[in-house]
This record gives structure tokens, sequence and C-alpha cells, in this order.
């Protein structure tokens, strides 16, 4: 069976032209895709007596209204549900043990949904959420702490890094994938928007700066640009390590690192999310990588990353 859709305004305005020409009730719904009865309803509830019409906007307004008026009723109206609530916010359980409580006491129709609304719309007289629930009405805040305070950040970098005239300047990043099942590591160059990844177990800082070792090898680095990730806590160890300066974008600004956040993009077909990265070998992972190096780019007047550099070592 068909959902049901409400009227839609560009409906409703149809439906008003076809009343100006005549036509029924029966043949508009036809045309409109739409039951008689349905039509008739609308037709019924928003006929303006006072001016003898149907208007599709003064339809909508009532529409919208009914809508917003439109409440269910609390089941906390019931004496029995309200008293088993009211006895356990005295003794501050949360609304969830509460909802659960009930139902295994073989009670129905009592959600923790219900009981936090019936709090917040004030139908509980002497509870609120300030006084009688765990967070006291605040979210919870899911955000890591940040622990980075940097030395360089993106409005110190060289102007050869900003305009993209060598190579050596990276932007970094991690993919995560499942729960405690690995993340990538990838820096990409901005000149030539190479990419360089590794496989780590986890975001630990420590196994990151490693991991910046093991994937730049050999690679003359001249700048690194970062996020404000917890896992690139250990930034002067990097610096030391790879003999180079790291620098870190603005906050919630990923734009910022562009080529780095394209690649890990285009990275996300080979490898989407929830993927274990604990499973995939590295010759398989350097093989992708590999052939996004040699994928031609559109910046790059259609050269690959790989002949882009071999043109550059050139000249």
């Amino acid at each position: 069976m068909q959902s049901y859709q409400h009227i839609t305004l560009s409906e409703r305005e149809s439906l008003s032209e076809k009343l100006k020409e005549g036509k029924s009730l029966r043949r508009i719904a036809s045309e409109l895709n739409r039951s008689p009865s349905t039509i008739s309803r609308e037709v019924k509830r928003n006929w303006s007596k006072l001016k003898n019409r149907y208007h599709p906007w003064h339809a909508t307004t009532n529409y919208l209204h009914r809508r917003k008026s439109c409440i269910r009723k609390l089941t906390l109206s019931d004496p029995t549900k309200h008293r088993f609530v009211c006895e356990r916010l005295d003794k501050y359980w949360s609304p969830e043990a509460i909802s659960a409580k009930w139902k295994q006491a073989g009670g129905e129709g009592l959600s923790h949904s219900t009981i936090y609304l019936a709090i917040k719309k004030k139908r509980l007289p002497g509870y609120t959420r300030k006084t009688h629930l765990r967070r006291r009405g605040k979210r919870k805040n899911v955000h890591n702490t940040k622990v980075i305070h940097p030395i360089h950040t993106i409005h110190d970098r060289p102007k050869e890094a900003n305009l993209r005239s060598r190579l050596g300047d990276f932007e970094g990043d991690t993919i995560y994938g499942a729960i405690g099942k690995g993340c990538l590591v990838t820096l990409v160059d901005r000149a030539s928007r190479r990419l360089y990844a590794v496989s780590v177990p986890s975001r630990d800082s420590d196994v990151v700066k490693n991991a910046f070792a093991t994937a730049l090898d050999g690679v003359e680095v001249k700048s690194i640009t970062l996020d404000n990730g917890t896992e690139f806590a250990k930034f002067a160890e990097i610096e030391k390590l790879l003999n180079s300066t790291v620098y870190f974008a603005d906050p919630h600004s990923p734009w910022q690192r562009g080529s780095n956040e394209n690649i890990n993009d285009v990275l996300r077909f080979f490898y989407p999310k929830g993927t274990n990265f604990l499973l995939v070998d590295p010759d398989e992972l350097q093989k992708t990588v590999s052939l996004i190096n040699n994928r031609p780019r559109k910046c790059l007047g259609w050269l690959s990353p790989i002949e882009f550099i071999s043109i550059m070592c050139c000249t």
C-alpha cells in the first residue's frame, strides 16, 4: 500500500486553477492523481466562506496551522503511569530506566521520550530537567577535547607552499575505518597532488607519528599542513623526524586542505566507511595508491601526478 503524502502548494495552485475552469472534483482528482475524497476534503476544509472561493495560499496557511496544533496527547494523563514516573523521578532515575522497568512490569505505552517531553513541557509539576535529570538538560559533548596548541598556523605558511610552486609541501589527514579497526594516514603533495598512504592500527598520536616517517621515507618534506585532530598531538616530534615544519589549518576549515580532502574522498571509493583497515593488505593498498597517482587530473592539465613530477623534475 502506498503511503499517503500531504497535498503540496503546487497541487493547491493547480487545484485552484482547475476550480476556476469549472472542472468537477472527480475530474480534478484524476488529473492530479489523487483520490476524489482527498480533493473534496481539501476544498471543504479550506473554502473561504467570506470570499466564496478556494485560495492556495489560504489553504496552505490553514494546513500549517493545523499541523502545528496537531500534537499527540501525552500518556502520562493516566494516574497509574503518572504516579509510577513521579515515584522514580524522586529517586533520580533516568527516563530510560523508568520506561524499561514499566515494560518489565508488564506495562505498555510509556517510552522514555514521553517522560522527557512531559518534563520539558512542564506536565509534571515539581520536576525539571535541571533538578531531576543527570545531565540537567544539557547536550552531551561528543567532540574530542582539543589538546593541540599549534606553534605554526596555516597563516604562517611560506608563499611557495601557498602557490603550489614547489614539490615537498604536504597536506595530511587520517581516514577512519570501523570502530577499533584501524585507519589510513594520508599525505598529499600540494603541487603534484601525489598521494602517500599507510595503514595504522589506531589514531594514537605515537602510531600516527611513526606512520608519517614510514609514508614519507626518502621524500624531501618542506612543510606539512594538518587539521586540529588529536592524532597529530606529537607534531613537534614529526617536525624533528622529517626535518620540516608542521602548520595547522583553522578549526572547522577543511577547504584549507582541499587537496587532501579531495583525495580522501577518492580513497573512500575503494575503502568505504566501515572498512576494516586491519585486514587491508599493505601491498594492495599501495596498488590502489599507484592507481590514483597515475590517474590524469584536470588541475594538472590532464597529467597524472607521476607525469607532473617527472616533467617538473626535468625543468
